[in-house]
């Protein structure tokens, strides 16, 4: 026991010697209390202990005294963080969601081995190595699913139409990550484009996203960051370097080690300074995205749309200690251009979880380039505040997988009114007479609206009849974006719904006050 908790505490000492400004006194004291403790445990417990799960219980104790944002990363978890930062991983390629007790295939990856396998979107996995699916969640299905390239996984696949379930060994396969998954027109000469995480290829992602636009006629932007919860600084740094001009402040870091002290500049030129921007954020979007919006505000880049961002402002240093084992430890804050800290205040871990803003009067301010008042501490406070929220039958039904499953009946022409249709590519002649030939987009009107209701109760899916008048504007879009996505695409479908979200709506509208800003900006 002694031969392995001493090296392993060590690790925990990274901790301990912040904490306490490397006083070696309070270390070796320290040291001693906790090898007491460790040697008492191991001798009168009444069962038998293992140690490597002792000595990660001791370390993420320490780190729990620290913030929310220093963390141990054990065996388990440090391959994810790796996948997350270089944007790749070993895998099967499926997109996957929990609806109720059943793990649903949502879209198989082309090219990957789970599509050259014949998976197909609805499909439901109901055994994973010979374990069900039904108690276990997305999250960890999907851990399942991931391991070591070129190891076998084993999938039982329940499909609608087949009498039963059925077997496929997959070999797990490197599988790309892509950070920027959407990037189209919204209409003439606007661009939009989704950044979902940050990862070692977002800034390449970015730019190859930017010049297909271009190429497209785009003449300004939406940035949409929301739920993006970041990522490394500098992927972020580089993002934010695209839109500002050589010189322009994006992001300083202070610590209690001056080698943390860091400041970062736009360094490049030509790129894409000049383009008109309005950026998104909600509370999903923190730490990096924060990084990138703070730069655009403060620099009066662009205008900031949505909600109050998270609230990190806290940058963490990883430390490897084994070739599977690292600790995340908090070395400094960030500040904006204006040199406002954007982390809210942790003190009550339940209140920072759930985001509990502060009042404004409450927060730090500060001002932009041109003296435009900005926020600090409780996140980026955005210029135009845009609430969205979901009416819970929405979400009811969002979670029951009733728009998914919808849509699959539809694109098959299994509902009353998609026999009416004929879909984009299906024809080969003419359009028998009656037939409606449908391009490639469809709205939800009322007929549409009926015709899942009707899907609803054959069925024989519960929902309250009475919230549905109110809930319909969302219900409405949630089936748009399925419908064209199942369709014609995942991105099709994206574009579909942006097209009626009031966020992006917003952003529309401003659009022309952005590009005054930008001008206004460049002013001497």
């Amino acid at each position: 026991m002694k031969k392995y908790i001493v090296p392993v505490l060590a690790v925990a000492a990274l901790a301990f010697l912040y904490r306490f400004a490397w006083d070696e006194d309070v270390w070796n004291q320290s040291l001693e209390k906790i090898s007491s403790m460790v040697t008492l445990i191991e001798q009168n417990y009444y069962q038998n202990v293992e140690p490597q799960k002792l000595a990660y219980a001791s370390i993420k104790g320490m780190l729990l005294t620290l913030d929310p944002h220093s963390y141990f990363l054990d065996p388990e978890n440090y391959p994810r963080l790796r996948e997350d930062q270089v944007g790749l991983y070993s895998g099967v390629g499926i997109q996957i969601q929990k609806q109720e007790d059943r793990l649903v295939v949502i879209a198989p990856i082309e090219g990957a081995p789970a599509y050259r396998l014949g998976i197909q979107a609805g499909d439901v996995i109901s055994q994973i190595n010979g374990e069900s699916t039904k108690p276990i969640s997305s999250f960890e299905a999907m851990q399942k699913l991931r391991g070591v390239k070129g190891t076998e996984v084993r999938v039982t696949i329940v499909r609608e139409g087949m009498d039963k379930p059925f077997d496929l060994t997959i070999i797990r396969e490197e599988i790309p990550l892509h950070s920027v998954p959407y990037a189209f027109m919204l209409n003439n000469g606007l661009g939009y484009i989704f950044i979902r995480n940050f990862s070692e290829t977002t800034p390449r992602e970015l730019e190859d996203k930017l010049k297909l636009l271009s190429g497209q006629g785009m003449k300004s932007l939406i940035l949409d960051l929301r739920l993006n919860g970041g990522g490394p600084l500098f992927p972020s740094i580089e993002v934010a370097d695209d839109f500002l001009p050589p010189g322009a402040m994006i992001v300083s870091m202070r610590g209690r080690n001056k080698n943390y002290n860091r400041e970062f500049r736009a360094v490049r030129g030509g790129q894409y300074e000049k383009l008109p921007l309005v950026v998104l954020i909600n509370q999903g979007s923190a730490s990096a995205s924060e990084i990138v919006a703070g730069a655009v505000m403060d620099n009066d880049r662009g205008y900031i749309v949505g909600e109050d961002s998270f609230g990190k402002g806290l940058v963490q240093t990883v430390y490897p200690l084994a070739s599977d084992v690292a600790l995340a430890l908090t070395t400094a804050k960030y500040y904006t251009p204006s040199g406002r800290s954007i982390q809210r205040d942790y003190t009550n871990l339940e209140d920072y979880l759930i985001v509990r803003d502060k009042t404004p009067a409450e927060r730090e301010v500060r001002y932009t380039l041109k003296g435009r008042k900005v926020l600090g501490q409780g996140g980026i406070a955005p210029d135009f505040e845009v609430k969205t929220t979901n009416e819970p039958l929405t979400i009811e039904l969002f979670a029951k997988g009733t728009f998914f499953g919808y849509a699959r009946k539809f694109a098959g022409h299994q509902t009353p009114l998609s026999k009416k249709f004929v879909f984009s590519g299906e024809a080969s002649g003419p359009v028998e007479s009656g037939m409606i030939q449908l391009g490639r987009s469809i709205a939800a009107d009322q007929r549409v609206l009926e015709d899942y209701q009707d899907y609803l109760q054959a069925s024989k899916i519960a929902y309250d009849k009475k919230s549905f008048p109110q809930a319909a504007p969302e219900i409405k879009r949630e089936l748009e974006r399925e419908l064209t996505s199942v369709l014609w695409g995942q991105q099709e479908g994206q574009r579909a719904y942006r097209l009626s979200d009031p966020v992006v709506l917003k952003a529309k509208d401003i659009m022309a006050d952005a590009a005054k800003l930008l001008a206004d900006s460049q002013k001497p």
